[in-house]
């Protein structure tokens, strides 16, 4: 294969990884802290897309600033409405449920994405059919051979990058992060020591809906349109992704993100049949994985709680 198109499917790999690195960092982290699992979580990605195209469309109605600007106005306003969605989603459902079978927890979340997903099908116009998602970033191109770099996803790629860098730092070297950490490896202990461990968990379910934020925009503006079941596969793959990389592990999640694209990038290439098998080919492959390593690549360990 020439470098220049090994090059492009490189590049296609890292941004296709980076979106389900945001997604599985959230999965990790609310499983780190409450061994929970939030299925609900892939269409909190979708709500966050659908959110910042309606608050792009009520920006630039005003008029009063160019697109980037537009986009990043939208972008902080989405990712803070979808933190409070989060810390309603952990203070109503979910702290609730503490006391009850993880599986009651995973049943409620799973339905509320469905009651989520369908209320975008049914109440927002045009809902139910894909919707075009404005190319808010420069488009410009830099081409060598048949690799072409746009602006718009190498700036994906930075913002990306410091988003999860930040998210890493936050739980290893900020008071809130070692509380996150105290809470999720021993939460009666944190308690005594004065941690509020509620007010910890309703921080990292804002945390990861803020996350979901990145990775719903993201996917927008990396295929250009949006689906109110987007949320459904990104949160299939998402969870695999934090799963096969060692679930509770940052890096892990990462990992599992960029193994996920590398496996549907390499199924386009390998397979004499197309592209549209590619998921099959990556989640067999996961399968096979998991099957070899139940703990994930990093050799999380899980732990029991009582």
């Amino acid at each position: 294969m020439p470098i220049d198109l090994l090059g492009q499917y490189l590049l296609n790999t890292v941004m296709l990884g980076l979106i389900y690195a945001l997604v599985a960092v959230g999965f990790t982290l609310f499983f780190g802290v409450m061994n929970i699992i939030q299925f609900s979580h892939g269409d909190i990605v979708m709500m966050g897309a659908f959110m910042c195209l309606y608050l792009v469309g009520a920006v630039a109605s005003a008029d009063i600033m160019p697109a980037p600007a537009q986009l990043i106005v939208s972008f902080v306003f989405a990712a803070a409405l979808l933190g409070f969605v989060g810390i309603a989603i952990g203070r109503f459902l979910v702290l609730p449920m503490k006391d009850a079978p993880p599986l009651n927890v995973l049943l409620i979340t799973l339905m509320l994405g469905t009651i989520i997903r369908e209320c975008v099908r049914l109440f927002v116009p045009g809902g139910s059919n894909p919707i075009r998602f404005p190319p808010l970033l420069s488009t410009e191109s830099y081409s060598l051979g048949k690799f072409t770099l746009r602006l718009d996803s190498a700036l994906m790629l930075i913002i990306g990058a410091a988003v999860l860098i930040g998210t890493r730092t936050l739980i290893k070297r900020t008071k809130l992060g070692l509380a996150i950490q105290a809470v999720g490896q021993d939460e009666e202990t944190a308690r005594i020591l004065g941690i509020d461990d509620r007010g910890v968990v309703l921080a990292t379910f804002a945390i990861g809906a803020g996350l979901a934020a990145v990775a719903g925009v993201f996917s927008g503006l990396y295929y250009n349109q949006i689906n109110f079941d987007m949320g459904l596969l990104l949160g299939v793959i998402g969870f695999s992704s934090a799963i096969v990389g060692g679930l509770g592990a940052l890096g892990g999640a990462v990992l599992g993100g960029l193994l996920f694209a590398s496996l549907q990038t390499f199924g386009t290439l390998a397979l004499p049949i197309g592209g549209e098998y590619k998921d099959i080919f990556a989640f067999t492959v996961v399968i096979a994985i998991m099957t070899w390593r139940p703990t994930g690549l990093l050799g999380e360990k899980y732990k029991e709680r009582v």
